[in-house]
């Protein structure tokens, strides 16, 4: 790995570590603080990239108001796994694919048709340790839940839950194979094709047969009289699946690990449930789930104090950019009542957070995460009076491109349902 060209990593104290090293797995958050302070634009051969780390490059790249960025990295990134997805598209083609797609994650449709199947997911799951005074909320409820909304919304047989969580696992892993392991890419290329043979005849089968559901709904919308194709839906599903189980899913099992090691901050949401936005949005900057999203320089651009030439893949660290002490005061304490983190926007376009991105490829599902960790963390915290860690155990986190808590075990006093 070597620095942007003014500067050498050699003389620098102390030294950058390796964003594929185990040392950068075990503490990103040390390395994301000497990247911001002595290198903020680091030329890395083996990922072929250039890395920035401080909030206003990463706020910049994603806002992309002079034209300078673009989703061109996204052709080799994820269109293996997933198809040519609508986080490729620009101009008038991404504008009409979104006006398809996003209704379906707003307004009237998530009030209406989503938030039961949220509220029903959440409950069968904690009816299965409701009554027991223990569980880990990572493999009993946090890795469940989302997918299963998605396998709801999208009126798939949530039987084969299995198979979908398999599949997103897979898909992640792809999209983070840094170091480009072989097998990893062929397992991520693997689950593109069973995808497709599961998915494209249940999209034909609803366009016969339509039903009331978000499948049928994409496989009939139209805008300036474009439709979607059976390829757009199957590579919209599949999107949908892992961006929305994967960073859903940790983000569930990070506010939880959050709150638990902040008793006082845990006390406060338990006894003022409005806090959740708070907390949620703190949990996004604090311990975002997804730490880095990439984008292409369409020209070349001074960027970090150095320069990115056109056609270079700019890596976003998202995880060090809401840690910087030129945005955030203390930005290292989880702190749900800071007053430079506006919660009434962190689930908007204009959010000051970056968990989300920014921009016109803002997520699309913000609202929908939104919706299932306020659901999930209202109906966790009313069926476990007393809830705390296991003893003995603290949060780890694990992961490079997403990263959560493998497992979170905890104590509560059990409530009949």
């Amino acid at each position: 790995m070597t620095s942007a060209p003014q500067e050498s990593l050699a003389s620098q104290e102390p030294p950058v570590p390796d964003i594929l090293s185990p040392g950068f797995a075990a503490d990103p958050y040390g390395a994301y603080r000497i990247m911001r302070e002595s290198a903020p634009l680091i030329r890395h051969e083996a990922m072929n990239s250039y890395i920035v780390s401080r909030y206003e490059d990463v706020e910049r790249v994603f806002k992309d108001k002079a034209g300078e960025f673009t989703t061109d990295n996204y052709d080799w990134q994820i269109e293996p796994v997933h198809g040519r997805t609508i986080l490729q598209l620009s101009g008038r083609e991404h504008a009409v694919r979104r006006a398809l797609v996003a209704p379906a994650f707003r307004g009237t449709d998530l009030q209406e048709k989503f938030l039961p199947v949220i509220e029903r997911n959440a409950r069968e799951l904690i009816d299965t340790f409701r009554h027991t005074g223990g569980a880990d909320l990572v493999d009993a409820f946090a890795t469940r839940l989302p997918v299963l909304v998605i396998a709801d919304m999208l009126g798939l047989d949530k039987a084969d839950h299995g198979r979908f969580h398999g599949w997103y696992t897979t898909v992640i892993a792809f999209l983070g194979n840094l170091a480009g392991d072989p097998d990893v890419a062929a397992a991520g290329e693997r689950t593109r094709q069973e995808f497709a043979a599961y998915m494209i005849p249940v999209i034909q089968q609803r366009r016969a047969a339509p039903g009331d559901d978000l499948l049928s709904a994409l496989c009939a919308a139209e805008v300036d009289g474009v439709r979607m194709s059976d390829e757009d839906i199957k590579a919209f599903c599949s999107l949908l699946l892992a961006a929305g189980g994967e960073t859903t899913d940790k983000a569930i099992a990070s506010i939880f690990a959050n709150l638990l090691t902040h008793p006082e901050q845990l006390a406060a949401v338990q006894e003022d449930r409005g806090l959740i936005d708070r907390a949620f949005a703190e949990t996004l900057r604090f311990t975002p789930p997804v730490h880095m999203i990439m984008r292409q320089a369409a020209t070349d651009v001074e960027l970090g104090g150095g320069l990115v030439p056109a056609g270079s893949t700019v890596t976003c660290l998202i995880g060090s950019a809401n840690r910087d002490a030129s945005r955030y005061r203390d930005p290292d304490r989880f702190d749900i009542f800071r007053t430079d983190l506006t919660s009434t926007t962190a689930f908007s376009a204009a959010a000051d957070h970056l968990a989300f991105a920014l921009g016109r490829h803002f997520c699309v599902g913000a609202l929908l995460a939104r919706a299932e960790v306020e659901t999930g963390v209202n109906q966790l915290l009313d069926a476990m009076p007393g809830v705390r860690l296991a003893d003995g155990f603290t949060p780890a986190e694990q992961g490079v491109f997403t990263r959560g808590p493998r497992s979170l075990p905890v104590r509560f006093t059990p409530v009949a349902g």
